[in-house]
């Protein structure tokens, strides 16, 4: 009963700040989106994620897989859940028994009153990209049609839809006329493109795009910078009369150009991705990704929409909701560093959710639990530093050195700093267990923060346990239930 009444409250107050935004002319933080990647090597528990969630006023999570741990803690919560099958797993769900059985697995489950809010299903995550060499080309429609069709024979269809998260790479306008009107979908892929677009119109699903002004500034060093954001520039894209004063706008109008070309131009998108990292490259500080998601958020505010779709409000999942110190940086550096949270949920910089500019901050994460306050340092004392480059290239072979690459935000320590921060990243991943801050010698335990006014020396969280939790809403439901039938002495 107390838990009935706490979730009623929960969404009486999200109902009155719905009420108050929409009063006032602003879509509710309810209204956005969030990745939740999970490539940590300590990964903060579910519940807590949820509940920081909850405590901002964000309405929907995107996720890159089904692990029930994250599906169990939002059961219940009322967030709407785009949930994901990693493109490694598109080839099994061209059989169409495999891909039901997914369906029932990882969607079904969890529609029961109370369960969790699904709303889409991703297939797979940007599986087109150049980079790929097509290795997902002739797996990913077969895999989208089949999941569809398996939510419409498990009665799900009406209200959940499988939709592809694409790099904004599927489109492009020509070298000799580089404005948005000029958009089509990529030559090599156009056929494909075209196949799977009209599958979505025909299905009621949205197109889903990610789209990273970043990126464009960081491949291209001639790449304007104030184009990046939304407060204006000096040198606007004219097309047709319409100017383009930032690279957003343009791409979008680019990919709707694209569905017009093939017939679907009134097709709905979904803006799958859409960030600013802080640490990794020069371009990606704190400062710039403040100023990147303020110009958004306004715009988003404001539902001034793009050029080709003015006055509608943009459907948005922000990326992403937290720093992931495991992901791969073959891209670069910054992709550990895309979260609006640090990895352990505190906010990096003020952020107003509703656009309206105030200068307020993000609730962080409540009740996280660190290890104890220790680091790990070169040892003054060290008899013999000739080895000390292997030690550090072991160190960052293990953690996650980003930070003290070219123009992050460790850059500025000297020889000594360098491998001292390598040691103490290892000493954290590992959890401080004995031993881990040794290095033959080099290194040595302190209690003395080594962190500087630039550059944070961590201090990890106690790792949560991976995977389902026993204490999860789906387990305690069963649990109950089976508690019930022995009360009633009824074989389960």
């Amino acid at each position: 009963m107390a838990e009935s009444r706490r979730r009623m409250a929960t969404v009486a107050a999200a109902l009155v700040l719905l009420v108050v935004a929409v009063a006032a002319g602003l879509p509710a933080a309810a209204a956005l989106g969030v990745n939740w990647g999970t490539m940590a090597t300590h990964q903060l528990p579910p519940g807590t994620v949820v509940r920081m969630l909850s405590d901002n006023g964000i309405g929907k999570v995107k996720l890159f897989d089904a692990d029930p741990g994250p599906m169990d803690a939002l059961a219940g919560s009322g967030v709407e859940v785009m949930v994901a099958i990693p493109n490694n797993m598109l080839d099994m769900m061209t059989d169409y028994g495999t891909a039901k059985d997914w369906v029932r697995q990882n969607v079904s489950r969890y529609n029961f009153d109370g369960g969790v809010n699904i709303k889409y299903v991703a297939v797979g995550n940007e599986p087109f990209l150049s980079s790929l060499n097509g290795t997902f080309l002739n797996v990913t429609f077969p895999a989208l049609q089949n999941i569809q069709r398996a939510l419409n024979d498990a009665g799900l269809g009406d209200t959940i839809k499988a939709t592809v998260p694409l790099n904004a790479d599927v489109y492009n306008s020509p070298a000799d006329n580089e404005v948005p009107s000029a958009g089509r979908f990529r030559s090599d892929i156009s056929d494909l493109m075209t196949e799977i677009v009209l599958f979505l119109n025909q299905s009621g699903a949205p197109f889903t795009v990610n789209i990273y002004p970043f990126l464009s500034l960081y491949d291209n060093d001639n790449f304007p910078l104030d184009y990046a954001f939304f407060d204006g520039t000096s040198s606007p894209v004219v097309d047709n009369g319409i100017q383009y004063t930032n690279v957003f706008d343009a791409n979008f109008d680019t990919l709707l150009s694209a569905l017009a070309a093939v017939g679907v131009g009134g097709l709905p998108v979904v803006v799958g991705e859409v960030g600013w990292p802080t640490d990794g490259e020069k371009h990606a500080t704190a400062a710039y990704a403040q100023r990147f998601y303020a110009g958004l958020l306004r715009k988003l505010a404001a539902n001034t929409g793009t050029p080709l779709r003015p006055n509608q409000y943009i459907e948005v999942y922000l990326f992403s909701l937290i720093d992931e110190d495991a992901k791969s940086v073959a891209p670069g550096n910054f992709e550990r560093h895309w979260g609006i949270m640090r990895y352990d949920g505190q906010p990096k910089y003020d952020m107003d959710l509703t656009g309206q500019g105030r200068n307020t901050a993000l609730v962080a994460a409540r009740g996280v639990q660190y290890l104890p306050r220790q680091w790990c340092v070169v040892n003054p004392n060290a008899p013999d530093m000739s080895k000390i480059g292997d030690s550090v290239t072991y160190a960052c072979t293990f953690s996650d050195c980003t930070s003290l690459g070219y123009g992050s935000t460790c850059n500025g320590l000297d020889a000594v700093g360098n491998a001292s921060y390598a040691f103490n990243m290892y000493f954290q991943v590992q959890n401080q267990v004995d031993g881990s801050c040794d290095f033959q010698g080099l290194a040595v335990p302190t209690a003395q923060n080594p962190s500087t006014e630039a550059c944070n020396f961590t201090i990890q969280i106690v790792p949560s346990p991976a995977g389902r939790r026993p204490g999860g809403p789906v387990a305690t439901a069963l649990l109950l239930l089976l508690l019930l039938l022995a009360v009633l002495q009824i074989a389960p």
